[in-house]
């Protein structure tokens, strides 16, 4: 079964370098279900940023068939899903480099109908490092636990600035939610800003 031996390679990956919090194979379950629950949001052409061990990108595109681009700036992770989507047999394309830079290249700025990313800082962060991304029309998904209603204010704030919306918020599990951000029209060009400023100084917040 193809998650079952994506996640063992995951864990085998794991022991020689630190690519996720999850030590066992229950631990990584929990991380496939959360995974899978952006499924019903996703559209190709489809982006995720940050993907570090694969996640939701991985999971998603194994169970729709979908065709993703992964983008990852910590080398040792990119190779490792390079040799993930070899030997699982994936339509996916890897991309070595930061969002902040990878956000302003022509053949990847505003090509994806869906984008998500996972684990790279407050909402305001996220919507920065992915609504560059997606095309007008298209839907940022982010996957969020609580989120506190100053963080929500400043997304909101923040997603107008890029030309999106905060569209809908809906409860997974517990405290574990999706926003979807809709692309209203182009970013602006200013927008990601340099490497790091993202996640130093959030926007709005």
């Amino acid at each position: 079964m193809p998650l079952a031996r994506y996640g063992a390679l995951v864990l085998e990956a794991n022991r020689r370098f630190n690519l996720t919090g999850a030590k066992s194979p229950e631990d990584l379950t929990e991380h496939l279900v959360d995974s899978l629950s952006v499924l019903p949001y996703l559209r190709e052409p489809y982006v995720d940023v940050g993907s570090g061990a694969g996640l939701p990108a991985i999971p998603a595109a194994i169970a729709a068939g979908i065709t993703v681009t992964v983008i990852e700036a910590t080398a040792k992770k990119a190779r490792f899903l390079a040799e993930l989507v070899e030997r699982l047999g994936l339509r996916a394309r890897v991309v070595a480099e930061r969002a902040e830079i990878a956000g302003h290249r022509l053949e990847l700025r505003e090509r994806f109908a869906t984008g998500t990313a996972r684990a790279l800082g407050s909402a305001p962060t996220v919507a920065e490092l992915l609504l560059p991304f997606i095309e007008p029309g298209g839907a940022a998904v982010l996957q969020r636990g609580v989120v506190r209603e100053s963080e929500r204010s400043a997304l909101q704030d923040a997603s107008f600035m890029l030309g999106a919306a905060l569209e809908i918020e809906v409860t997974i599990c517990g405290e574990r939610r999706i926003l979807l951000l809709r692309k209203t029209q182009p970013t602006p060009m200013r927008f990601p800003r340099r490497p790091g400023l993202p996640q130093k100084r959030p926007l709005c917040f």
